[in-house]
């Protein structure tokens, strides 16, 4: 069968939608539940491997494995976009998946936190790959129409499974240790992934040329060069759209890497640090169900305002609140917060950028995302050593604020 034939329907025929597409959009939804869980198994233990079991003593070090994971992907979220316009979505998937591969087995063996943190670099490329290639999938699938709710239903299943294996992984780890039982799930996930991709997932390039050949000519000039800068500076919205993401993961690698020691150092249990960290995805999760078709009806600025408001407002409730139910309550508002702006975000690319050249834009718009991990792993490092946990939790709650004002006055 070639790749044409797989991406048709039925007749023979390439058509857009989300109904005429269902069972090849659900399988990669249940692929980026799987990729989201390659993530998750990180996100309660690490902080307290860096801590407990191999002795770093200052945030700035401990949390070099959010800046290498962050660096890594932002740089192969940029040539995801370019590899898929080339080469085809699913070649991308299936290296994706063996890239990362080795992930949980380098965590349970590593004998130094340099291990920790090479293991961070494959996992960047895994998501790197795996998951930009599921988001222009699923924008390929869906056509203009229903692109929200496509990109909701998509960001819902990732972060719900990093969630999910972030309080099972904090139960794991307060019943049978920090190592190696946790990294278990990551063995699973990674086999599930790749055989799907494999065997089951089939191309849809040639939805997006569908797309396009229904769609006026491209108004620029389609060279990388150009694209890369339209994307990131040129273009007001674009731009504008940029920076948000970058702002919004700054804020997740906060929650990632300082968050959970700033519990620790107040008392609370690896339990009950887990139900907390996954909490924020959770909401995060179920959230981007309504936010993402919401946006296909309201808009995407208002919702991605109103979400950088919100993610700053509740930052500030954790700097200042001490307490698991305070803390919890800070968790879940963030989580609503990064659900309003998550999906809008993704399909307002989506929306400015032409068939022809928007894979290339999405992986831009997720370089300079990702970057936030770096952003927000060195800035809240550094920060916290200086001046305290707290301090930093305040300082990206201010960065929060002002990025949903920049959107405010740039978005058109």
């Amino acid at each position: 069968m070639t790749p044409a034939a797989g991406a048709a329907s039925a007749g023979g025929q390439v058509r857009l939608g989300l109904r005429e597409n269902l069972p090849q959009f659900s399988l990669l939804v249940a692929v980026n539940a799987l990729v989201g869980g390659m993530i998750g198994q990180e996100r309660t233990v690490l902080p307290l491997l860096a801590e407990r079991v191999f002795g770093l003593s200052t945030f700035s070090v401990a949390t070099t494995f959010i800046v290498a994971f962050g660096a890594t992907k932002a740089v192969t979220n940029l040539a995801t976009g370019v590899l898929t316009d080339h080469v085809g979505r699913r070649p991308v998937l299936v290296l994706g998946w063996l890239i990362g591969a080795p992930v949980p087995l380098l965590l349970i063996w590593a004998p130094s936190w340099g291990w920790v943190v090479a293991a961070n670099v494959l996992l960047g490329i895994n998501q790197g790959m795996t998951w930009s290639t599921t988001v222009i999938m699923k924008i390929d699938l869906v056509g203009p129409d229903r692109r929200g709710l496509a990109l909701g239903l998509n960001e819902a299943a990732g972060y719900g499974a990093v969630a999910l294996t972030a309080l099972i992984t904090g139960n794991i780890a307060a019943r049978h240790g920090l190592r190696p039982e946790p990294f278990y799930l990551g063995i699973a996930f990674t086999a599930l992934g790749l055989g799907l991709s494999t065997l089951f997932v089939r191309e849809t390039r040639h939805h997006a040329e569908h797309e396009a050949a229904a769609t006026e000519p491209a108004p620029v000039d389609a060279g990388f060069g150009s694209l890369f800068a339209r994307t990131s500076w040129r273009d007001r919205s674009l731009s504008a759209v940029c920076q948000a993401g970058l702002v919004n993961n700054a804020v997740d690698g906060l929650a990632w890497g300082i968050l959970p020691l700033l519990f620790a150092a107040e008392g609370l249990s690896v339990g009950r640090i887990g139900v907390i960290a996954g909490l924020y995805p959770g909401v995060w999760c179920v959230g981007q169900l309504f936010t993402g078709a919401w946006s296909d009806r309201a808009g995407r600025k208002p919702l991605i305002v109103a979400g950088m408001l919100v993610q700053g407002a509740a930052l500030c409730l954790i700097a200042t609140a001490t307490g698991f139910r305070a803390w919890a309550v800070g968790s879940i508002l963030v989580g609503a917060g990064t659900a309003l702006v998550y999906p809008a975000l993704i399909a307002a690319v989506g929306d400015i950028a032409h068939p022809s050249w928007r894979a290339t834009a999405v992986g831009v718009y997720r370089l300079w995302r990702d970057a936030g991990y770096v952003v927000g792993g060195l800035l809240g490092g550094i920060v916290a050593d200086a001046f305290g946990v707290r301090t930093a939790v305040w300082v990206v709650a201010a960065l929060s604020a002002a990025s949903g004002i920049l959107v405010a006055r740039r978005l058109e």
